[in-house]
Parts: structure tokens; sequence; C-alpha cells
């Protein structure tokens, strides 16, 4: 049986993040959205090539190979691009043998009003003012940098680094530090030594 989003641990990525649209995009930005329609039409059977959180994704979702029985991750398509563009982002996750099934292509609009419907404790996309938007919202979401996609197949390891202030722990220490006082600083961290740190918004997510 099934088992449902509810008891899974979700990530949310936009597919600018998890496929590179580039190419897509410049079409869009020179020559407006009915040429954008009539390319992504035309190359429905042209897979996509990796974007930058492909390798984050396709480790995460190894972890289903780890636990077949409950399958306890997965990703979810969260996604400002039309449903032409979904239509050829679900024929590049089956070229890439991607375990992804669920998605929203949203036409233009922002997709961070989705993120609690898919049950997704965190969202990843290059749009930054999408993730800006998310954030306000207090919904888990980072910001995919433009870089160079090094994805190695025979690499299955995930690995995730954290920010301590702000993630971990929470950002008191850091909002004294930006206070501009270095002193104040030090006198802050010293009269805490022995006080844990309150957890993070992703930790208490």
């Amino acid at each position: 049986m099934p088992y449902p989003i509810e008891d899974k641990l979700v990530i949310a990525v936009a597919s600018s993040a998890l496929f590179d649209l580039s190419e897509s995009d410049k079409v869009f930005q020179e020559q407006g959205a009915i040429a954008y329609r009539d390319y992504q039409e035309e190359h429905l059977d042209v897979p996509l090539a990796k974007g930058v959180a492909f390798p984050f994704v396709r480790r995460f979702l190894n972890i289903n190979k780890r636990f077949p029985d409950t399958s306890p991750v997965e990703v979810v398509l969260l996604s400002r691009n039309s449903s032409i563009t979904g239509k050829r982002a679900f024929r590049s996750i089956e070229h890439h043998g991607l375990d992804i099934s669920r998605a929203a292509f949203l036409e233009g609009k922002s997709p961070y009003p989705y993120i609690p419907a898919f049950n997704a404790s965190l969202f990843l996309s290059s749009n930054e003012q999408d993730v800006l938007k998310a954030i306000d919202y207090e919904y888990p979401a980072g910001t995919v940098l433009p870089s160079q996609v090094v994805d190695d197949d025979d690499d299955g390891e995930l690995r995730i680094a954290f920010d301590f202030d702000g993630v971990i722990a929470d950002d008191a220490s850091e909002r004294v530090y930006k206070g501009g006082e270095l002193e104040a600083f030090h006198k802050h961290e010293s009269s805490k030594a022995s006080i844990p740190h309150s957890p993070g918004p992703y930790v208490s997510a």
C-alpha cells in the first residue's frame, strides 16, 4: 500500500533548479510567451540537461532505495513554469530515471502557497524572490545559486552542510555581532557560555 505524503520527508524544488532551463528562458526573454510555448512543444522529446539541484535531488531520492517498503522521502516540483514546460519536465524526469510524480506548474504565479499542501519541509528555487516570500511565511526555503553542475553517477552518497546560526541554532548571537560592536559580541558569548543555543527554524520545523 502506498504511503501518504503526510508521512514522508518532502522537498519541493523548482523546475529551473532541477533542470537547466536557460535556453528556454532565453527564447521567452527575447521572443515572448508564444514563441516560448512553441519552442517547448517542438522540444518535448529533447531531455532537459541537469540543473544545479539535480545531484542533490538524485541522491536524496536514493534514500528510498534503502527503504523500499516505506519510501520515506519524496520530491515534488513547484514551478512558475507553464503546463507545456511541465510536460517536457516530466519526460526529462523519466529520461533521467528520477522517481518524481507530483508537481504544480503555476503559469507565472509564485509557488510558495503550495508548500504546505505538499507537506514540504524545504523549498529550493533559483528564484530568490520566491524563496524570500516563502521565508516571509515561515516556510523553510533556500536559493539555489548558479554554479557548475557536477554529478558523478557512481557517487550516491548524500552530503548536506547546514549553517549554524539561524538554521541549526537561532540567530541571537549573529544579531549581536551584526550590531557592530565586537566587544559586545564577546561579552554576550561569554555570558551565555553555559547556556545551550535555542533551536533554529529548521530544527523546530
